[in-house]
């Protein structure tokens, strides 16, 4: 059995998980991982936003994933919800794409708009 510090410190830790899952003042990384998103790549295409984002301490960014967006032929799909709930759908990402979408859509602010959705008439 563990001592009541120990349950206390477990509570602690999980509530502190949860509160990064629902950041809710920051902007959201979406990532779909449905099964046509994982079989395109969308695991590394995941897997380089938050590594992108740890090393350049972006604490006011949380990453997830959800199920299927819709648009198998455009996966893997990735969205950006602003704080303002602003709403950017970059399509066909790959790892090198998650690394300039940081840097200049999380970063600097600037849409990476031929990675869009609306960028070749999709």
């Amino acid at each position: 059995m563990k001592t009541l510090a120990e349950l206390e410190a477990i509570r602690k830790k999980t509530l502190d998980d949860i509160s990064l899952r629902a950041n809710k003042d920051g902007v959201r990384v979406v990532v779909g991982m449905a099964t046509c998103g994982i079989a395109a790549g969308a695991r590394p295409v995941m897997n380089a936003f938050v590594e992108e984002l740890a090393k350049r301490s972006l604490n006011n960014v949380t990453v997830s994933m959800t199920g299927c967006i819709g648009m198998c032929k455009l996966e893997p799909i990735v969205e950006v919800i602003g704080t303002d709930g602003a709403k950017v759908t970059y399509v066909n990402m790959t790892p090198e794409k998650a690394v300039r979408v940081v840097s200049e859509h999380l970063v600097n602010g600037k849409v990476v708009s031929e990675y869009t959705i609306g960028a070749a008439g999709k």
